[in-house]
């Protein structure tokens, strides 16, 4: 992903010098083809190559190709009308730009997921003829009185039976204040 960021910044950086060159600079129309030739290709020549492996592979309409299309497309009109190259590169660039994006939030949701999964605990004390026993969460029966110490993860749902507790929800609902619990009057 660094190196991914660092093409793209390389290319903005570029495409804006090519953009401030002053207009007395009399280029050939190869040669400004070829000077805006260079960000583009920093900035998608991967983009390039996925499009030419998805033919490879008759896998052609995939976003590589339909992006690689428009873009030589863009280029090739500004060559013939001898327009501006910009475009091209640019949209190269924003499409560089929406993929760092994607990555960025594919590997934060993995990280979620990952602590979501270390929340499960890995057992729950159940109380059996007034002694606690240490048990898998996936063998509890419905009906058993699960006894939940500090610091411990709650294991199962239910219902308190007796007394009262503030857990701490920050992992589950973002919450950092801790959410009370306590059994209502008149339950029984």
């Amino acid at each position: 992903m660094c190196r991914t960021l660092a093409r793209v910044v390389l290319s903005i950086i570029i495409l804006v010098i090519l953009s401030f060159l002053p207009d007395s600079i009399k280029l050939e129309k190869w040669a400004k083809f070829a000077l805006y030739l260079v960000p583009y290709l920093i900035a998608g020549y991967d983009v390039l190559l996925e499009a030419l492996d998805g033919i490879r592979e008759r896998e052609i309409f995939d976003e590589n190709f339909l992006m690689s299309i428009a873009t030589i497309g863009a280029l090739c009109l500004a060559y013939y009308d001898d327009g501006n190259y910009t475009e091209a590169s640019a949209v190269m660039i924003f499409y560089k730009i929406g993929e760092l994006f994607e990555d960025y939030a594919v590997d934060k949701s993995r990280e979620n997921i990952t602590n979501l999964m270390n929340l499960k605990p890995d057992y729950a004390n159940i109380e059996i003829n007034n002694s606690l026993e240490r048990v898998s969460p996936e063998s509890v029966k419905i009906g058993s009185i699960i006894i939940v110490k500090p610091g411990e993860k709650i294991p199962l749902d239910g219902v308190i039976i007796s007394g009262n507790s503030a857990l701490d929800m920050r992992a589950l609902t973002g919450e950092s204040l801790p959410k009370n619990f306590y059994k209502r009057l008149g339950e029984s």
